[in-house]
């Protein structure tokens, strides 16, 4: 098969290269997905995972991406819960073989079935980021009706997908990014909105709730925005910041197939709706990863549905 491999710790995206692989076994409790649509993380060329497997051993030449939609072509011993030929989607587990590659295997507690009129493209932009959206505002940071929530990065592929739930849920949202996706994201549901280049942070007042997705000094000013009782919660780095009587929270986002057939409904019922950016063919991929995000998930079409 063929599948994007990363071969060198130091290399970066450029480092990433088209290579033929062996088609991947179905270990005990796995299903093998025909990939045909796939989703990365920047950042995943500097996760641990990436090089080395659970027990602290190289794993190269490895293969990035963690998000998938596509069909169940081979069942493990053992696997309960799906069928060959049955549509579905989620995310691989951090240390072994991703998505970017036209077979992967895949524990099949990972997955959850895909209606028929999802497409492949739209349903590989929602696990990591409808996961970790989902969590971060409701699992960890415990989000009610009523509460104020803002939300960085509210254009990207994590922040649009948190400023629809948390608007649903009933919360006043404040989204903030740069200036060119203020229009996006008040069209997504927010009720107000921050460009961060030009207006002050600390001007919002207090809030229930900040979710982060940028880190640095963004997410240090954040403490300060958090009122007694909140809370801070964070994907980019730990917090080292922390709220006056508020919890700060840094988190990784876990699989979960009860969620993401929640996740799933949502969309076939038009009350979610992931921002695709750029889609690009296998073939692009590592220049894809090397590209900037310009807005939403970044999507590389594996197979043709």
């Amino acid at each position: 098969m063929l599948a994007i491999i990363a071969q060198d710790r130091t290399a970066g995206a450029d480092g990433l290269t088209l290579s033929e692989l062996p088609h991947p076994h179905a270990a005990e409790n796995d299903v093998i997905v025909k990939v045909h649509a796939a989703g990365f993380t920047p950042g995943e060329l500097d996760w641990p995972g990436t090089w080395t497997d659970r027990a602290g051993h190289d794993r190269t030449p490895s293969v990035p991406g963690h998000e998938l939609s596509g069909v169940v072509v081979e069942l493990g011993y053992g696997t309960t819960g799906l069928s060959v030929g049955q549509r579905v989607y989620g995310l691989t587990d951090w240390a072994r073989n991703g998505t970017l590659a036209q077979y992967t295997a895949v524990e099949a507690r990972n997955l959850a079935p895909l209606p028929a009129d999802i497409d492949h493209v739209t349903a590989a932009a929602l696990p990591i980021s409808g996961l970790t959206a989902w969590q971060a505002l409701f699992d960890h940071a415990q989000l009610r009706t009523g509460q104020s929530v803002v939300i960085h990065g509210a254009a990207g592929a994590v922040g649009s997908i948190a400023v629809q739930l948390a608007r649903q849920a009933g919360a006043h949202v404040i989204g903030t990014g740069r200036a060119g996706h203020r229009d996006t994201v008040l069209g997504l549901g927010a009720h107000s909105y921050v460009d961060l280049e030009a207006q002050k942070l600390e001007d919002i007042g207090d809030v229930d709730v900040v979710l982060d997705v940028i880190g640095g000094e963004i997410l240090e000013r954040s403490a300060s925005l958090v009122r007694p009782g909140g809370t801070l919660v964070t994907i980019a780095e730990p917090v080292t910041v922390h709220p006056r009587e508020a919890r700060a929270v840094f988190f990784v986002v876990e699989p979960d197939r009860a969620r993401l057939s929640d996740l799933a409904r949502r969309v076939r019922e038009g009350r979610l709706k992931p921002l695709v950016g750029d889609v690009a063919p296998l073939a692009q991929a590592a220049a894809a990863f090397a590209r900037k995000p310009v807005g939403g998930k970044t999507v590389i079409r594996v197979a043709e549905d």
